[in-house]
């Protein structure tokens, strides 16, 4: 007998994959053919058919992936609806063009952006200073400290509000800057391995080494994922340099009164670029617009090559 269901990916590991179906069910299975393909490749938070014969040696597999609303190379998923952005005030101090990075890339995929600063008990005054950016830049913004509990009633709110009736979330960030952590403070029931600080660089351990999405009730449904140091914009194609400004929409905000209609606001001076003059006058970060402005050339130089 033959039968049918859908469901989403929730788990991936060495070819076997978790599937948790509409009607709630758990199944284990493999990816057909077709499918291990790298441009057919199954990824966690694809909504799949699984294909269940009773009569054949793999009886459960799966058959199908249904159309994606997103697909990440960073994280490695798929239809998303939040990106929490997790970087750390201090221990490991934070890369802003990286954070930068995932927000432009939250946006490019419709994604909705949220920034977490964990580790606020370590350097308030750093904590503030980030936050600020990002509050400045319009984007969902966090302080937390797992120490002294400081934020996560906040952002717990936060999550049972929006992540629900079958959104999907998923936590991102460096090593060691206290990811799983923060979810298992936020969620005690998903009992997620921690690691420590290195000393001598300053880099955590890589506890986390797949992505699995978590049940975590009404509807809604979290991730964590593999810390990284590095999002390669040259060697990877997150987007276009013609799709960078609207990824970045504090800085296009303030692009509408450029002496020159097709002014790149990267390095244009004040007289010229309406862009440039926001960020003397305050009303841009400088961290964002020299994101802004390493991510254009990078694209750009990538296209001259």
């Amino acid at each position: 007998m033959v039968n049918e269901k859908e469901g989403k990916v929730i788990k991936g590991l060495g070819g076997l994959y978790e599937v948790k179906t509409d009607g709630g069910e758990v199944l284990f299975c493999r990816a057909k053919g077709i499918l291990k393909r790298d441009e057919e490749k199954v990824l966690i938070g694809d909504r799949v058919v699984v294909r269940i014969d009773d009569e054949t040696p793999d009886s459960i597999v799966i058959s199908g992936i249904l159309p994606r609303k997103c697909a990440l190379i960073r994280p490695p998923m798929s239809n998303l609806d939040y990106l929490f952005i997790v970087f750390a005030a201090a221990k490991p101090q934070p890369v802003l063009e990286t954070v930068d990075k995932l927000t432009a890339i939250a946006y490019h995929n419709d994604i909705t952006p949220v920034i977490v600063i964990t580790k606020s008990d370590m350097s308030r005054h750093a904590a503030d200073e980030f936050a600020s950016v990002y509050k400045k830049a319009g984007i969902p913004t966090f302080v937390t400290s797992t120490q002294t509990e400081e934020g996560l009633s906040e952002l717990s709110e936060y999550i049972k509000s929006y992540v629900k009736d079958g959104a999907t979330a998923a936590f991102a960030g460096a090593s060691g800057v206290g990811k799983s952590t923060l979810m298992n403070a936020l969620f005690p029931n998903l009992s997620l391995s921690t690691g420590e600080i290195s000393r001598k660089i300053e880099r955590g351990k890589h506890t986390t080494r797949h992505v699995e999405i978590f049940d975590i009730g009404n509807g809604g449904f979290l991730a964590d994922t593999p810390g990284f140091s590095l999002i390669d914009f040259a060697r990877f194609d997150f987007f276009t340099v013609e799709e960078l400004l609207p990824a970045f929409p504090d800085v296009m905000a303030h692009g509408n009164a450029c002496r020159y209609a097709d002014c790149a606001h990267v390095g244009e001076g004040v007289e010229d670029c309406s862009v440039a003059r926001a960020k003397e006058q305050g009303d841009i970060s400088e961290s964002r617009l020299d994101s802004y402005r390493s991510i254009y050339k990078t694209l750009k130089n990538k296209i001259n090559y």
